[in-house]
């Protein structure tokens, strides 16, 4: 297939070109121009790049001519900052989206695969885990855009007969994640453990995560590309609950040190507990979590080594 990444030279768009590059797929690559000068892309020369802004049509429209199936990895906000701005979380994402929903009808793309967010679009669980029928009530504006994408991508398959996947996910983790930009509790962990840099944490440290390794994310997206089955919904995640200080714990075992952390006040937005129920993807998407936690960390940890050096 002729696949457009948006967003692909970020974290996780840079592991599923290389996820969709070994199972022999043709890859363009659209985001903001000279990005492939300051991220690491495995394959970069079996990559066609396309520059441009996501918000700006023309450049979408460019981007999707000739493909047949697009993923939609961009997000122009985070949880943790979408509050502040709801208008511009709307304007940038929802509005954007649907401009590019159009696009793709008129130019006979035959599929979206859409990183949806596990972690917000449920809002507080009435249980764990959370399966795709748990009520969505989301309590940041992030995952209510998440949200609302999702119902337009319904609404384009029924009017347009437009394709769709959506993956909800979890916390993905592993090698090139921008933690300057915000990204993972994970690998900021990690990278201040290293440095002897004193750990920051919301709250008591008692919020519960699924954390999973980012090959299996990518792993899931490809293979929601080649899923043709009745569900449109899948949650992706490892199934496995970590608090905040379960996760520093595993990082004091591997380095075999303690590591400075200060206790700060809790945020609004923040859910106490967040599990995914993972079932329906085994069953029907026949996918699954190969890469452990502890592996994960491992392969995280020696990645930022690399490249501290």
């Amino acid at each position: 297939m002729r696949c457009l990444i948006l967003g692909g030279g970020g974290f996780l768009g840079s592991h599923l070109c290389q996820a969709l590059l070994s199972a022999g797929h043709i890859v363009r690559i659209f985001d903001l121009p000279n990005l492939q000068h300051v991220r690491e892309l495995p394959n970069e020369n079996s990559v066609e790049w396309v520059y441009g802004s996501f918000l700006d049509i023309k450049d979408v429209k460019s981007a999707l001519e000739d493909c047949d199936i697009v993923f939609h990895l961009i997000s122009t906000t985070l949880p943790s900052s979408s509050n502040e701005s709801p208008v511009y979380d709307v304007d940038t994402n929802i509005t954007n989206t649907i401009c590019l929903l159009d696009a793709a009808c008129e130019l006979g793309i035959t599929k979206i695969v859409f990183a949806s967010s596990g972690g917000t679009v449920y809002g507080i669980p009435n249980e764990i885990p959370i399966s795709e029928a748990h009520p969505t009530n989301p309590i940041c504006s992030y995952g209510i855009c998440k949200l609302a994408i999702e119902k337009y991508l319904h609404l384009y398959h029924i009017m347009h007969g437009l394709e769709y996947c959506i993956l909800r996910m979890a916390n993905p983790f592993g090698e090139r994640q921008r933690v300057s930009a915000g990204q993972g509790a994970v690998s900021a962990f990690l990278q201040k453990s290293l440095l002897g840099e004193t750990i920051e944490i919301w709250g008591d440290g008692s919020v519960v995560r699924d954390y999973f390794y980012v090959a299996d994310a990518a792993s899931a997206l490809r293979k929601a590309a080649d899923y043709s089955g009745s569900n449109r919904i899948f949650n992706i995640g490892s199934g496995v609950g970590r608090s905040l200080n379960e996760i520093i714990s595993t990082i004091e075992g591997i380095l075999g040190k303690s590591v400075s952390r200060e206790y700060l006040p809790g945020r609004s937005f923040d859910v106490q507990e967040n599990v995914l129920d993972i079932s329906l993807a085994r069953d029907a998407l026949d996918w699954k979590p190969e890469v452990s936690f502890e592996d994960g960390i491992a392969k995280t940890l020696a990645w930022i080594e690399e490249h501290a050096s």
